[in-house]
């Protein structure tokens, strides 16, 4: 018997995703991870690296293909893009739009839904990363909107994906990781990718066997719809 956890990190080849497989492999897991346009760096002997771009429906099918037979105690989609720069819905360009939908929110729950049948056992995890901003009360203000707007949508998705969860009893997070010094993040963001990857590893072990659909924060915080 395989002594190790393991995992699926999917988008995993440079910041946030790239922090928790560190993570995890610290801790004793196996990993396999994704990379979607840049190889990472990373190489570990309880590390698997595989190529997708989860807007790509070739492409998932190649990864379900390769991984077939395989199992996972957890699986984290940190998949997103930051979305235009203009702000005003009459100055975006609706190309820009569709694929800041595609790829935030649409991609994701696909790709997760395609992955379900890979989760070990009732005390798997289906986490995938969202944000604060995509609840109303918590965003009041409607920062980011087109953003906060995609993952509201992945937030609805993930809702609808979480019946099918029941069945199996497993358990889904909706997780913010915080606002972090990332690529998309910026340097100005509170926490390091490092802090953020340790909240989210942790929360992925802290639900394990809980059930049900939870949107928190990498702290273990419970955020409003």
């Amino acid at each position: 018997m395989n002594p190790h956890q393991r995992a699926l990190i999917i988008g995993a080849s440079q910041g946030i995703g790239l922090a928790v497989v560190q993570q995890l492999l610290q801790q004793g897991w196996e990993v396999c991870a994704t990379w979607r346009s840049t190889r990472a760096a990373v190489q570990h002997e309880r590390l698997r690296w595989l190529p997708l771009d989860i807007t790509d429906a070739e492409q998932r099918k190649q990864l379900l293909q390769q991984l077939n037979g395989e199992h996972f105690d957890a699986v984290l989609i940190n998949a997103g893009m930051l979305g235009p720069r203009e702000q005003v819905l009459r100055d975006a360009d609706e190309a820009v739009l569709s694929q800041l939908f595609l790829t935030n929110a649409v991609a994701p729950v696909r790709t997760a839904e395609r992955l379900l049948p890979l989760l070990r056992d009732e005390r798997s995890v289906m986490a995938l990363t969202t944000s604060q901003l995509a609840s109303l009360t918590e965003n009041p203000q409607a920062t980011l909107p087109f953003y906060a707007a995609s993952k509201a949508a992945l937030n609805m998705l993930s809702r609808a994906l979480a019946g099918q969860m029941a069945a199996q009893g497993t358990t889904l997070l909706s997780l913010h990781p915080g606002w972090v010094k990332t690529a998309m993040g910026g340097e100005g963001a509170d926490i390091t990718a490092e802090q953020s990857a340790s909240g989210l590893v942790t929360q992925l072990q802290r639900f394990r066997g809980q059930g049900g659909h939870h949107f928190i924060d990498y702290r273990g915080q419970t955020l409003a719809w």
